[in-house]
């Protein structure tokens, strides 16, 4: 529950962003062509009970509706905590990012539906890294930010930018891919 996450935590993702809201704005559009985005659709309770047995984890959760940024704005605010998310830590892939660029959507925001973001202690994070690029489902693995120690205001994601500035994420407002499932 978000009332585990501590200050000090590794943020993790268990791999790439935004790919199954991707899959399904590039199958209604026919100019993608032969550029298919694959669903990232998948159980994850394998590779949680995989983690598990190695290290402890604070928190957990799946990254579905609102995607990544959604669930992490959520997280943070709902455990009074602020977390600090690198962009050049996000593992996304080039077809998603492209997709994106082209409709304007943020692939921090697209759903996924075979993704989860875990916390742990700070100390464990390598090898949390390890055992999700060990698994099927975690070979893009990445640690992506972390439990800022002391922040004001609290409950915020700050992002720091690719090209060195700072982006607060807040919960997306409406649906940028009409729920279908």
């Amino acid at each position: 529950t978000p009332a585990g996450i501590k200050k000090g935590d590794a943020i993790l993702v268990n791999g790439t962003i935004g790919d199954h809201g991707a899959a399904i704005i590039s199958s209604r559009d026919e100019g993608f062509g032969e550029c298919k985005i694959t669903s990232d659709s998948a159980s994850l309770h394998n590779l949680v009970a995989t983690l598990q047995k190695n290290i402890k984890l604070h928190a957990l959760r799946d990254a579905t509706r609102g995607g990544l940024g959604g669930v992490l704005a959520e997280l943070a605010e709902q455990a009074k905590e602020t977390f600090q998310v690198y962009e050049e830590s996000l593992p996304v892939l080039e077809a998603v990012r492209g997709m994106g660029e082209i409709y304007g959507l943020d692939p921090l925001f697209l759903a996924n539906e075979g993704k989860m973001v875990a916390f742990c202690n700070e100390n464990d994070a390598k090898t949390a890294l390890e055992v999700m690029r060990n698994h099927p489902l975690g070979k893009n693995a990445a640690i992506i930010g972390r439990v800022l120690d002391e922040h004001q205001p609290q409950g915020q994601v700050i992002m720091q930018t690719i090209i060195g500035g700072e982006r607060v994420i807040d919960q997306p407002t409406g649906d940028l891919v009409p729920r279908i499932c």
